[in-house]
């Protein structure tokens, strides 16, 4: 029995966006041991037949004793368990993970689910972790990219020259996100969807739901996720005066889209491909979002929705606008069109099936 340790920061979006692959693996005779920190999703994959080992990841530290304890203890899980292939995700897993895999000869597959700001923004930082991604995926196998931009930026570095392989994104389960009849207009429902920070946009949404909710009083704007402390207090501002509705962290946002009529990401963080737009085009829901890479490619712009110009809630507010004096028949064409569209592109089995041809031709 062939035996895959993969080494992950979060148990959460393993579960969420790669859990397909672990049970394909697991159905094609392969073994699994999981390294990551833990969490209440630790349970799931125990049940499933994984091992699992806890293992902290400090991720926003910069502290390089933090990160040689971290490369330290990938160098122990992976002589204990004598893996035959090693699974990355995110930069240090990507860096230490496979760094430790370079010493110790073991095939090495990773997977950059997007530059993160440490990459994307110039400065010294970005050159320190590009050097560490030249150090730890020198003998990579395979460069998973979740998308083209990602790609070309990497590979102009001498990142994934050789090795690079584009993904769509973590892909969708289009069986967990059905496609849902569209809710009538008695009231027009916004979604906003991911961790409520700056650089998701939070403020150009706040902004077009003050201006569009005085133009439109039957529209309802509504918040969902996990909330920085600096934000929290505006939040719960803006609910007190009838501009959103803050529904916090939400396990399961299918419940959500079923009152939604169009989901609005305005996001300028440095994604691989967004999942969230991902769920909501499979849902049947129109999306409105920002002219970058992660973002575009599951968007043509008119057919399934909107593309506007980053951090301009101006745009953003004639988009959602536009949105609005739509139709209803063609509100849920472009929901329809979005559904095809992922069907089409994005299809979680498409991902599953690139990770399994790659790791048996390793194998061959």
């Amino acid at each position: 029995m062939k035996k895959v340790l993969i080494i992950i920061n979060s148990l959460g979006g393993l579960y969420s966006f790669r859990r397909e692959l672990i049970e394909r693996l697991i159905r094609e005779g392969f073994s699994i041991v999981i390294s990551a920190p833990n969490n209440e999703r630790a349970r799931f994959f125990i049940d499933l037949g994984c091992k699992y080992i806890e293992t902290y990841v400090e991720g926003r530290s910069t502290n390089p004793v933090i990160d040689f304890k971290l490369f330290l203890k990938y160098m122990s899980i992976i002589k204990e368990e004598k893996p035959d292939i090693v699974l990355t995700y995110t930069i240090k897993p990507n860096v230490y993970g496979g760094l430790a895999c370079r010493i110790l000869g073991i095939p090495h597959m990773a997977n950059i689910t997007g530059l993160g700001t440490a990459v994307e923004n110039e400065g010294i930082l970005q050159k320190i972790t590009l050097s560490l991604y030249k150090i730890g995926l020198k003998k990579s196998k395979v460069v998973f990219f979740q998308n083209s931009e990602n790609m070309e930026f990497m590979q102009s570095n001498n990142l994934g020259k050789e090795n690079g392989i584009l993904i769509p994104g973590s892909g969708v389960n289009l069986n967990h996100y059905s496609l849902l009849e569209y809710p009538n207009e008695e009231e027009v429902n916004f979604l906003f969807i991911g961790r409520v920070m700056k650089e998701k946009g939070i403020d150009q949404y706040i902004k077009s739901a003050e201006e569009i909710s005085k133009r439109y009083p039957n529209t309802r704007f509504h918040v969902i996720g996990s909330c920085e402390e600096s934000y929290l207090e505006k939040l719960n501002k803006h609910q007190e005066n009838g501009v959103l509705i803050y529904h916090g962290r939400q396990e399961d946002v299918r419940e959500f889209h079923k009152i939604s009529h169009c989901t609005i990401h305005p996001t300028y963080y440095p994604e691989g491909m967004s999942n969230v737009l991902l769920e909501s085009a499979a849902s049947g829901r129109p999306i409105i979002t920002t002219n970058r890479s992660g973002c575009r490619e599951i968007v043509d712009d008119g057919i399934n929705g909107y593309i506007v110009e980053q951090q301009n809630s101006e745009d953003l507010v004639e988009k959602i606008e536009k949105f609005i004096k739509l139709s209803y028949e063609d509100k849920k064409e472009m929901g329809l069109a979005g559904r095809r569209k992922v069907e089409e592109k994005f299809d979680r089995r498409i991902v599953v099936d690139v990770y399994l041809d790659e790791i048996n031709k390793i194998f061959c």
